[in-house]
Parts: structure tokens; sequence; C-alpha cells
């Protein structure tokens, strides 16, 4: 590849694991995505301790790129309608329904597609070290890059539409009518049970039909599997997101699992 290359990196950081992306811009390829993850859930400390080993064990992090892009994947976050928004009360947001400790740091991300504000606690020891090794970089929210991903790729229907990202003990889901959001929000599971307790709710106060409502699935859950298989009992219309990106995904990246790095592939 050439020096003059434009290159992005993205690292994706859920306290369950890590992905790693790095996009060409000038070949429009994806030259790098690697996912680890880990068996219990760790804390920021260790999880920054994973980052430093990944960075300097492996050469391509040694590359100048362009921008870099850290995207915090945690429940701890709220929406506000833009309109209604004062940065002086973020903590106020945010306490009514995520645990947040005295000395947390709390930022935003404006989600202009929609018009809200994303309410959230950054990591902020990786952000420091990403600074660090990196200079300038951007940090976003995992949920505003969903909410932008889908609602900036509307699907033609005029019946709801329930997106679920599936990591390994949170579900995010989206239900997206018209191309607005209904409802956003991150479930905590750790069954098969739980799993499908929290789908199903969501169907419930929203009234949605399990025979007639599409469900469009990313993220850690693939065919044949006990969470799909579950879904798959209780709900008609299951199917994989479907994406044309605008660059090349690398051969060793099967492309019929492109899904399971569908928030990481639409952060660039």
């Amino acid at each position: 590849m050439s020096k003059t290359d434009i290159k992005e990196l993205s690292i994706q950081i859920n306290l369950n694991g890590l992905s790693f992306c790095i996009l060409n811009r000038t070949t429009k390829t994806v030259e790098f995505l690697k996912t680890n993850a880990f068996e219990h859930k760790l804390n920021p400390e260790e999880i920054l301790n994973h980052i430093k080993a990944e960075l300097s064990s492996n050469t391509v992090f040694s590359e100048d790129f362009n921008e870099v892009l850290v995207i915090h994947q945690n429940e701890l976050s709220t929406l506000v309608p833009e309109e209604l928004y004062d940065a002086n009360h973020k903590v106020d947001y945010l306490k009514f329904n995520s645990k947040i400790l005295k000395n947390d740091f709390i930022t935003e991300d404006k989600i202009s597609v929609n018009k809200t504000v994303n309410v959230y606690v950054p990591y902020v020891n990786i952000n420091n070290y990403i600074f660090e090794t990196f200079g300038e970089f951007v940090y976003k929210h995992s949920s505003s890059i969903l909410i932008e991903s889908v609602l900036n790729n509307p699907e033609p229907s005029e019946e709801p539409i329930v997106y679920i990202n599936v990591n390994k003990n949170t579900l995010e889901i989206l239900v997206v009518k018209d191309n607005k959001l209904q409802l956003f929000n991150v479930f905590e599971f750790y069954s098969k049970e739980d799993f499908i307790y929290y789908v199903l709710f969501v169907f419930e106060q929203l009234k949605l039909d399990v025979e007639t409502t599409f469900v469009q699935l990313s993220g850690n859950i693939v065919i044949g599997d006990e969470l799909f298989v579950m879904l798959y009992i209780y709900i008609r219309h299951v199917r994989f997101v479907e994406k044309a990106y605008d660059f090349k995904i690398a051969a060793e990246t099967d492309r019929r699992y492109s899904h399971q790095h569908f928030l990481i592939l639409n952060s660039f």
C-alpha cells in the first residue's frame, strides 16, 4: 500500500469484548477487522490493558491514521429530544435509567437525523490512552452509530421494523416506523429465556404483531445458535441486516457474516 493512502481506525469498546477495524479510504477496502471476545465481563482498567496489548503486538496499528474513532458501547446512555436538551442537566437525564457515579464524566453526541442528543458516560481512561497514542481522535456512543445507520438507510416499509443488535450479554433494540425512531433500549440478559423475554416485552409494549412484524438482526448471532432458534420460535419474520457498503471487505472476512460487525462497519 502507498504511504499516501488515507486510513481510518475504529475501536469498539465493550466490557465483554473489543473490535478493531482499519479502512483504507484510498483503495476503499477494509484491510483489518478483528474481534476479541472475553469470557467474563471486565472492568475499564482491565479493558485498557487488553487494548494496550493489542495495539503493541500488531504492526498494523503502527501506521499513521488520518482518523481514529473510539466507540463506547455500554448501557450508560439516554436519548433527549434536541429541543428539550439543556447541557446543565446531563446528570439529571442519565441518573433515572443508568447507575452513575459521582465522579463520572458525562458527555453527549448530537444525532442530527432525528434531532436528538445522546447523553452518556465514556470510558475516560481509555480515551486518555488513545489520545496519548494517536493524538486527536473522535469518540461516540455505540447507540448513536446504530440509530444513525438505521435511520440514514431507511427500509421501504409502512409497518414497524424491529432491529436487534446482539452482544454477549446485552441486546440493543430499535423500533422504527415511517423512518422515525419509536423506541431504543438496552437490556442485559444471561440466558436465551431472558433474551426472548425482553424482545417479546418490546413487542407487547408497542403492540407489535409477532406474525407480521419484521425483525432485523445484527451483532453476535448466527443461524442455528440458541438465540436465533428462540427468536424463530416466537417471531415469524426474522432475518439478518443486509447492507451494501461503499467499500470492500478483505477476502478473509466472510461477507455472509458481515452482520456480526454491523456496528463497527457503520462507524466509517
